[in-house]
């Protein structure tokens, strides 16, 4: 069943690697931004290509992680690097954009470790999704 849900970029997002995207891609960025938020609004469908994946499901709330390219650039969106991190609320017809990342913005050796304890750290009501 595919649906249009509402998606909220959230403050710690907005307050941290978003604002290194907007730095280094200024006037791409707001572009990207919009796509990105496009795409989340159909998230079923996204979820339906390779550019997404649910990381956990658990009491109605979906961990997904997409990619993405940056407007303007040559790479795509499997080799750039750069990923989101969601929370769909798949009831309530909402996805929470949490987190939107470059590879190079996470200091540890495992990726997926590093965005998981960002998210623990940074969202309360997300800490206990992952196992």
């Amino acid at each position: 069943m595919q649906g249009n849900y509402s998606v909220q970029v959230e403050r710690f997002a907005e307050r941290h690697f978003i604002k290194s995207f907007e730095r280094k891609h200024k006037s791409h960025w707001d572009v990207t931004l919009r796509a990105i938020i496009a795409e989340l609004e159909h998230i079923d469908m996204l979820l339906l290509t390779d550019r997404a994946e649910i990381i956990c499901d658990v009491d109605g709330i979906k961990i997904v992680k997409t990619k993405f390219r940056v407007f303007g650039t040559r790479e795509s969106a499997k080799t750039s690097g750069n990923r989101c991190i969601v929370a769909w609320h798949q009831e309530k017809q909402f996805v929470a954009l949490l987190l939107v990342y470059s590879k190079t913005d996470l200091s540890g050796h495992n990726e997926t470790a590093e965005w998981q304890r960002i998210i623990r750290d940074n969202y309360p009501q997300y800490r206990d999704l992952f196992t």
